[in-house]
């Protein structure tokens, strides 16, 4: 057994030696500081970085060979990545969220993502926030509701509102990968590429999306205070 942990142990320094590594080049330690709020894609990083795409290939391969970020298909444009950064896997992160501004969430119908991200800043930085959809639906998805009430929230007064009507704050962020390709202005805002928990329509799903809301929020509020 003793063995087997020595092992064990020396394989985590070695990976935790490949991140450092990975992170002491400057171009890649910026990647990682831009994916700390928000998930981009390849073009937008390359415009970001004023890198080549070979180049930007690069760096993206040697963070994902150390487990640093993912890669994941547009669920609006298919032909379209996402590159994440995986939180987990770095370090020093603090507890706590500090005092936030006001927030604005976009996603296509305003039913579900938006709706619970605008419902969990409020409730976890205490600062006020809104959401609106590009094409929003008739009502909230019920399934939005529910989760929300397991997690303490109350979504059943929300209605869908449309972006048009909405006077955004500083801070956007967009939910949702088809709300994101449809607004110009990319650089100006957040986005989160968020799975849509509707097609499943299981609490499994809506559960997941707020948990992975409430992590992406805790580390933005940290982010805006730090500011």
């Amino acid at each position: 057994m003793c063995e087997g942990l020595a092992v064990d142990t020396t394989d985590a320094v070695d990976l935790r030696a490949a991140r450092h590594a990975a992170l002491g080049d400057p171009i890649r330690l910026a990647i990682v500081d831009e994916l700390r709020s928000s998930d981009r894609s390849p073009v937008e990083l390359r415009e970001q970085f004023a890198l080549e795409s070979n180049l930007l290939a690069h760096h993206l391969d040697v963070l994902e060979s150390v487990g640093l970020i993912s890669r994941t298909r547009s669920s609006g444009d298919g032909r379209r990545r996402y590159v994440h950064l995986l939180r987990s896997a770095l370090p020093g992160t603090e507890a706590g969220i500090p005092a936030a501004g006001p927030a604005l969430f976009v996603c296509t119908l305003n039913s579900a993502r938006s709706q619970l991200a605008a419902a969990l800043w409020q409730h976890l930085t205490g600062a006020d926030a809104s959401s609106a959809g590009t094409h929003p639906a008739a009502a909230v998805h019920p399934g939005a509701v529910a989760a929300a009430s397991r997690a303490g929230l109350d979504l059943g007064g929300a209605v869908p509102a449309s972006l048009d009507d909405v006077d955004p704050p500083a801070l956007v962020v967009t939910v949702c990968d088809r709300a994101h390709e449809e607004l110009p202005g990319a650089a100006d805002r957040l986005h989160w590429s968020v799975p849509d928990p509707v097609p499943a329509g299981t609490k499994r799903a809506f559960d997941a999306t707020v948990a992975e809301l409430a992590e992406r929020i805790t580390a933005v509020a940290r982010l805006e205070s730090a500011a």
